[in-house]
């Protein structure tokens, strides 16, 4: 049976160029082992084949909520591009890893992670991730309007302010963050504030209630 949903496919940024490919790929394995707690999904975020990974979500927003808390829980030293694609996916098969699935879901996915890419390459060199499917051109350029600015933010984080960001994400509260990176409770506040974390966190939550 066919119906509307949200693919996302992942592939790692100069993969080939990373020295201890083996162990880059358990760390990103156990990364998104983390996300999936965060935000389940029709299908878990998986190794696919080569650098790729992919997943499915129930909603739009839900694969945004997804996509910010992989970039944020990212191995230091690592980074990923993201294409996320909305549309039908129907089940057309089983495989060893269970359903096979296809659908315009998976074609937009794939449409916009070329584009991420092409993107990347030109004028936008923070951009990771991208958007393209099967609603109003309206909706598809506000999402990635949101995701242009949101990857530029994430890309101009440090590390600390990743991690602090992610945790928030996970619902820890800002006494718990402290005490694990050594600070202050209010130098955790200050510096989601000043990363722009908090911010990206607002409108990630607005738009996954909202889509």
């Amino acid at each position: 049976m066919a119906s509307e949903r949200a693919a996302v496919i992942v592939d790692i940024v100069d993969s080939k160029q990373i020295a201890d490919r083996a162990s880059a790929q358990g760390a990103l394995e156990r990364a998104f082992a983390g996300v999936d707690e965060i935000v389940p999904g029709i299908s878990p975020l998986e190794a696919t084949v080569g650098d790729e990974f992919q997943a499915a979500y129930p909603s739009l927003g839900s694969a945004l909520e997804a996509t910010l808390a992989a970039r944020l829980a990212l191995p230091e030293g690592l980074d990923c591009r993201f294409g996320i694609g909305w549309g039908e996916l129907r089940e057309v098969g089983r495989g060893t890893r269970g359903a096979v699935q296809d659908g315009s879901a998976w074609w937009h996915a794939r449409a916009a992670i070329d584009q991420a890419h092409q993107r990347e390459d030109s004028r936008t060199p923070t951009l990771r991730s991208w958007f393209a499917g099967d609603v109003d051109s309206r909706l598809e350029a506000t999402v990635n309007a949101y995701l242009l600015t949101r990857d530029h933010v994430v890309s101009s984080m440090n590390p600390r302010a990743r991690r602090l960001a992610y945790g928030t994400l996970r619902g820890r509260l800002q006494a718990e963050l402290a005490e694990k990176e050594g600070i202050s409770q209010g130098a955790v506040s200050q510096a989601l504030r000043r990363s722009g974390g908090i911010n990206v966190l607002t409108a990630t939550a607005a738009l996954r209630a909202a889509l």
